[in-house]
């Protein structure tokens, strides 16, 4: 299904996710994580900014819940959209319904007050997201950078990195030496046009060597030079999870901003058997690894 790349205002505009979505055959474990998805409003309860970053459709937690219970999905990571920048009331929202199913990561600046750090952290944000993409606005500087870790060190939050291409290889001191986990989102977005040889994946493994780097194994429609299912992003993956399944995460991206094609999210899930196709890989991607990152109730398998 092919989403409509559109303007408004000189705002990008964000196409609804795939209405009719395939049910899985890959049977996931319980308690299974998506560790990348947003909502979005809706707009007349939660009003998105005036100097929101792109226009978007409502996409709300029942929907966000609905397309969890199709997909075999138990619990899942909530990443706060530009689409609403620092304004996290949706979020707290959806976090507050169900503290058991949800955690979040927040968008926070050096100007977020530190009481609000403390109420995110309350209601169930486990970390901070960084936009290095252009799209959504100024990254942050070195100097903000550090302003913001500060803010968040106190919670031991984890730091995602929304980077893509060549970020992976210039940024690289920065994104291991944050002293939190880092995570990168979307295998840092690099571009396989020059294959799994090319220099932005050979800095995405080196990170993954260092032990203090995570990876979502998220997104692959953002990365393919080809169509579903993706055959180059998924072949990235399995090597990633084959390299460090102690700190690879999964997540659907749902509802997919920005997309210039949208997914089938039962293809994106089937998909997973090939990234890990031993049982005890995907359960560690799936449940163990983010129940530890994000504070998910411990249980025994």
């Amino acid at each position: 299904m092919t989403s409509q790349e559109a303007t408004r205002g000189g705002r990008r505009v964000a196409a609804p996710p795939h209405p009719n979505p395939t049910v899985p055959d890959l049977r996931l474990p319980p308690r299974s994580c998506d560790a990348h998805c947003h909502i979005f409003g809706p707009g007349a309860v939660f009003p998105y900014p005036e100097d929101r970053a792109y226009d978007t459709p409502d996409v709300t937690k029942e929907d966000l819940r609905r397309r969890h219970d199709l997909l075999g999905l138990d619990r899942a990571i909530i990443v706060q959209s530009a689409a609403h920048g620092t304004d996290h009331a949706a979020l707290l929202d959806a976090l507050r319904s169900d503290g058991d199913r949800y955690r979040g990561v927040a968008l926070v600046t050096p100007r977020t007050a530190p009481a609000e750090v403390a109420e995110l952290h309350e209601a169930g944000v486990r970390g901070v997201r960084l936009q290095f993409m252009p799209h959504l606005g100024p990254a942050p500087t070195p100097g903000e950078l550090r302003a913001v870790l500060d803010l968040v060190r106190p919670y031991g939050w984890h730091v995602a990195f929304h980077i893509a291409g060549n970020a992976v290889v210039d940024m690289f001191d920065t994104l291991r030496s944050t002293g939190l986990p880092a995570v990168i989102d979307h295998m840092a977005r690099v571009d396989l046009g020059a294959g799994l040889a090319g220099a932005q994946v050979r800095a995405l493994r080196r990170l993954l060597d260092t032990g203090d780097v995570w990876v979502k194994l998220s997104a692959p429609e953002r990365l393919s030079a080809g169509g579903p299912p993706y055959a180059d992003a998924t072949e990235l993956a399995r090597v990633l999870a084959a390299q460090a399944p102690e700190r690879c995460l999964w997540g659907t991206d749902f509802p997919h901003p920005n997309v210039p094609e949208m997914p089938d999210d039962g293809l994106l899930v089937d998909l997973i058997e090939q990234i890990a196709p031993d049982e005890d890989t995907r359960h560690r991607i799936l449940v163990t690894n983010p129940a530890h990152l994000v504070g998910f109730p411990a249980e025994a398998r």
